[in-house]
């Protein structure tokens, strides 16, 4: 953005301006401005998020690949930016996780003897000053004077060692250790140059059911030495190693003329012919040409996107938050096709890539709709996908990870997702397919046989019409339980229903819409009116729990305060509930500390707002870290006052750096990043589930959207914001293909159907888009 040259003719502080225009400006850690003529993806710094718990990984991946091969130093979800200890680099990490999952068979460079088998033990050191990252490559110098380098492709990841003379060059496969409990592990020589493996594994958060990840390395010259090793005993010569976890295999080379060692490991979910499969169709390559081609497949994403303006921290930040946008969900099936469903049979895709790992409470509410956009065609893939899913295990996920459903988290975050999906033009031919599924999860709950806990608290939500508070109810199955979160699973239930409602309707089912946009009013059920605020209820019918609404209970990660404004689906109605539009804008000013903000943004956004990655109670202040908040600025867009959504989602994008402490929380598989690209943009998706895109002032002057033809058929879409900065930064006018536009949402049909969103932005506050008619319509 560029400086203010204007004096304002409102109350926020000049110097207040300047604060936030030097955060924003500061110097970049890790990455710097590409030179004239320079790629996007030398934008983009992977070690964003990798500390202070945004739980990111610097490794090297391509979109949406099976494999992110990636340094783990000892945190629990992989790589801390803080520590200083490599254990090895494992094949499989999801970026932005809050519980360790993946990290498997970690492989470390070594020389001398094997002496230790404990990665913990006999862990690298190393200096971030010898570490670098980009888009697709990884490389880091030990200190041990090995210096190792990582790419990927989508099914393979491919390491380069370059070792010191000796003839005592080692690589370690640890099959037997990761970033989640390891259940069984067999470690097989194969010949002089390949190693296979099968590991399984279980938990994220909690137990879950186990699956199993099948691997196969390549060396590019023979060992001159090898062998096995089985719960601390080193053996040399031995070819196999199986046990409950503690399992490995070493590889021994001479590198006293040749110090470099090459390798690709293949993963697959089917079994050990898949792997080797993959390795078929994608290995055989040299590092170079690896990491060449996947700096270019990452260029092309990134290309989709085009800013102009903003400061080089800006546009550092902002690629490399559509950068982690692009790296889940994961492609599930190998190279033939086949993949494991989750009724753990092998099955073959055709017509579709299988696709897996499905943080959905998290990404429906941001990331799903920015794949929609950005990314269509894979992002009907996986609907199909999630769609394979009911039809194989026989109901739809909930958290999803490799073959297996965790449970984590609660509500509905299926429905929304899908049926965004549909709302976007992504599920033709499969419409009746997903309409089914959808219509049996929202009436019903998966047997006890079933892993799946679906809508557990469905009969009495259908029944009374919430789901009940049950403190320390005893759960019958690993994950979450929704009546331990009665309140906002109430919320969630009654969002997910009024987008079904809206699909029952446009596929011809009346009597099915009336029902789910009736139950779509259930948030009513929990409003107590002597706080003003959502309250949990319990199996009686009572409300439960403090009657602070800072102190709340019931609400999953959030309390009432957060929770208040998570009704896109009927905010004329919540705001009624209320007191009218008076009292809502009273009570949001309260709740982002407006005043405050107006005076300081950073300093607010930062001191009032954030309360540390896992604080999510006992607050009544908005939490920018975390998924409940995602839309609440854009509450402003239905009171009239849109002005107020741009200062606050302003002030919240101070919060996304250029730096490892850059990001606002766990990263939640690209939910986050998603945030500060749409936010960025200026179009945000107010109603998940529907095609509703909210407005803002962007903070570029121009954004060109590349757009896949197939479903956008003017292949592209521009929003231009001339003159945008810290102070020129309230919409004045909004014009569509030069026709005014005086609503502040655009719909999926406005997307597919212009080419130029153009605001006009000033000093103050204008009367744009505060009529009642401008507001984002209710979903019926």
């Amino acid at each position: 953005m560029r400086p203010n040259r204007r004096t304002r003719g409102t109350g926020i502080a000049l110097a207040a301006l300047a604060l936030l225009a030097g955060v924003l400006a500061a110097p970049a850690a890790q990455a710097a401005p590409p030179a004239g003529g320079g790629q996007l993806t030398d934008l983009v710094d992977p070690f964003i998020g990798t500390e202070n718990e945004g739980n990111t990984y610097p490794g090297a991946a391509v979109p949406f690949g099976m494999v992110q091969l990636s340094p783990d130093t000892g945190h629990n979800t992989g790589y801390d930016h803080a520590q200083d200890h490599i254990r090895g680099f494992s094949s499989v990490h999801l970026s932005g996780v809050g519980c360790g999952l993946g990290g498997d068979l970690p492989t470390l460079p070594t020389t001398g003897d094997i002496t230790e088998t404990d990665y913990a033990r006999y862990a690298a050191k190393f200096s971030h000053a010898t570490e670098k990252a980009s888009p697709g490559h990884y490389s880091v110098g030990l200190e041990s004077g090995i210096t190792a380098e990582l790419t990927a492709t989508t099914r393979t990841g491919v390491q380069r060692y370059t070792f010191p003379a000796t003839d005592k060059a080692n690589v370690l496969l640890n099959a037997g250790q990761s970033l989640h409990r390891t259940i069984s592990t067999t470690v097989e020589i194969l010949d002089a140059r390949t190693v296979r493996t099968a590991i399984t594994g279980s938990g994220f958060c909690q137990d879950t059911k186990p699956y199993t990840v099948y691997t196969v390395t390549r060396f590019d010259r023979p060992f001159t030495a090898s062998g096995t090793w089985k719960d601390g005993e080193v053996s040399e010569g031995t070819k196999k190693s199986s046990g409950s976890g503690g399992n490995g295999a070493w590889l021994r080379f001479d590198t006293t003329k040749d110090h470099t060692v090459e390798a690709t490991t293949a993963l697959s979910y089917v079994d050990a012919a898949g792997a080797a499969g993959n390795l078929r169709a994608e290995g055989g390559k040299s590092f170079d040409r690896v990491a060449r081609a996947a700096r270019g497949a990452w260029e092309r994403r990134l290309e989709t996107v085009r800013a102009q303006g903003g400061s080089g921290t800006l546009r550092r930040t902002f690629y490399s938050s559509l950068y982690r946008s692009f790296l889940a969900p994961n492609i599930g099936s190998d190279a033939d096709g086949r993949y494991t469903g989750w009724d753990q049979k092998i099955h073959r895709a055709s017509g579709f890539d299988y696709y897996q790992n499905w943080s959905l409470w998290d990404t429906y509410r941001t990331q799903t709709q920015l794949l929609s956009l950005l990314a269509p065609r894979e992002a009907r893939d996986m609907a199909v996908s999630v769609l394979k899913i009911d039809e194989e295990s026989g109901w739809l996920p909930k958290w999803g990870y490799g073959t297996v459903e965790t449970n984590i988290m609660t509500g509905d975050p299926v429905t929304p997702f899908l049926t965004n999906a549909y709302a976007q033009g992504l599920l033709k031919g499969y419409e009746d397919e997903a309409y089914r599924a959808l219509k049996k999860n929202a009436d019903g709950v998966p047997p006890a046989g079933s892993p799946a806990i679906g809508r557990e608290a469905n009969s009495p939500y259908i029944r009374d019409g919430y789901a009940p508070y049950i403190k320390d109810r005893p759960h019958t199955k690993p994950g979450d339980s929704d009546f331990d979160h009665g309140a906002s699973a109430t919320l969630e239930y009654a969002l997910a229903d009024a987008m079904l409602g809206r699909m029952a309707r446009e596929l011809g089912h009346p009597e099915d819409a009336a029902r789910y946009t009736a139950r779509a009013q259930n948030y009513r059920k929990i409003f107590d009116p002597s706080t003003g605020f959502f309250r949990a209820r319990d199996a009686r019918g009572a409300f439960t729990g403090p009657a602070d609404p800072a102190k709340s209970e019931g609400f999953h990660e959030g309390t009432s305060w957060q929770y208040q404004w998570l009704v896109p689906q009927d905010l004329p109605g919540m705001v009624s509930l209320i007191g009218g539009q008076d009292a809502a804008n009273q009570r949001l000013d309260a709740f982002f500390a407006y005043g405050q903000l107006l005076g300081d943004p950073a300093k607010t956004a930062r001191d009032v707002w954030v309360n540390g990655p896992y604080s999510y109670y006992n607050a009544d202040k908005y939490n920018p870290q975390n998924e409940p908040d995602l839309i609440a600025p854009y509450t402003y867009l239905s009171t009239g006052q849109p002005w107020k959504t741009t200062d606050v989602v302003h002030a919240a994008l101070t919060l996304f750096t250029d730096t490892p402490t850059g990001m606002t929380g766990n990263d939640d598989l690209g939910t986050m990043s998603a945030w500060m690209v749409l936010s960025s943009i200026g179009i945000f998706p107010v109603q998940p589930g529907t095609d509703t895109w909210g407005l803002s002032t962007p903070v570029f002057d121009r954004v060109d959207l590349s757009l896949d033809r197939r479903y956008y058929p003017r292949g592209g879409f521009t929003v231009t914001a001339p003159g945008t900065s810290f102070a020129d930064r309230y919409v004045q006018s909004a014009r569509v293909d030069g026709r005014d536009l005086a609503r502040t949402y655009l719909t999926g049909a406005d997307l597919r159907a212009g080419r130029n969103l153009a605001f006009t932005v000033g000093v103050a506050p204008s009367g744009w888009g505060t009529a009642p008619s401008a507001a984002p319509p209710v979903v019926r």
